[in-house]
């Protein structure tokens, strides 16, 4: 007997979101950006959160011609009530907005402390908080929390973000929980150092935390534990989100995608 979700036939399908409308934070640029466009190929609305205004139109631009269509939304995630009135009545809720500052801790700044947990940990809260009632009263819904490796690794000088991102693990893995009976997965994505303006600044941080020249920054710290010596390109994290989306991933829920190049491997 099939089981009544499961996708039809031997092949995993298209995605297709026609009709549904998704949410992306962080969206102007780097891994919001791809996941922006990439859902809109696939036929969703997508409403492109981000406070970075020109980087916005440039996304809207670049949308042009795709079968969904971007809605840019000029927001800072910092206002919480904001950010929870913005989800409503969103079917596919990508969380992914994020902020780094590489200092030991005892010269780790508290207020950039709270701002990237908030940013990074209390606005997704915020953000679930606000998709779901419209996600179980559907009953279907897609969470998809952009983590990293450093949710499941810790590395020096990063007390903030992988603090953040840890919670996320576990707060995207209670909506899993909680979500089940109604239809909605919930999942992290964790790639390793992805090709974006974020990591791109993290190379001059990181030559000052390790004394280093940046140009040995890349291969002797950031590429150093993955047995895959290069960066992850945004696309490839977007169309892990994608997969997760899509119905042939129905059964996959408070997990992990690991794109990680083998560094939790060792």
């Amino acid at each position: 007997m099939t089981a009544p979700h499961a996708a039809p036939g031997p092949f995993a399908p298209s995605l297709d979101l026609n009709g549904r409308t998704a949410l992306v934070t962080g969206a102007a640029g780097g891994i919001g950006r791809a996941c922006a466009l990439r859902l809109a190929a696939a036929g969703a609305k997508v409403r492109a959160v981000d406070r970075d205004a020109t980087g916005l139109e440039a996304l809207t631009d670049s949308a042009t011609g795709l079968p969904g269509i971007v809605e840019p939304h000029l927001l800072d995630l910092t206002d919480l009530d904001a950010a929870e009135l913005a989800a409503a009545g969103t079917d596919v809720l990508v969380n992914n907005a994020g902020l780094q500052l590489v200092r030991p801790l005892e010269e780790f700044p508290p207020d950039v402390f709270h701002t990237v947990l908030t940013v990074m940990l209390e606005a997704p809260f915020r953000l679930i908080r606000g998709a779901l009632p419209h996600m179980y009263g559907q009953g279907w819904g897609r969470i998809v929390n952009v983590s990293s490796v450093h949710g499941l690794r810790a590395s020096p000088y990063k007390s903030a973000y992988v603090a953040a991102k840890h919670g996320l693990e576990g707060l995207s893995k209670t909506a899993a929980l909680e979500g089940a009976p109604h239809g909605v997965t919930s999942n992290c994505v964790n790639p390793a150092y992805v090709r974006t303006p974020l990591v791109e600044k993290q190379l001059a941080d990181q030559a000052q935390a390790h004394d280093l020249p940046v140009e040995r920054v890349l291969a002797e710290v950031l590429l150093r534990d993955s047995a895959v010596k290069r960066l992850i390109e945004p696309e490839e994290v977007a169309e892990a989100v994608a997969y997760l989306c899509g119905p042939q991933a129905s059964f996959v829920t408070g997990t992990s995608l690991v794109l990680d190049g083998g560094w939790t491997a060792h």
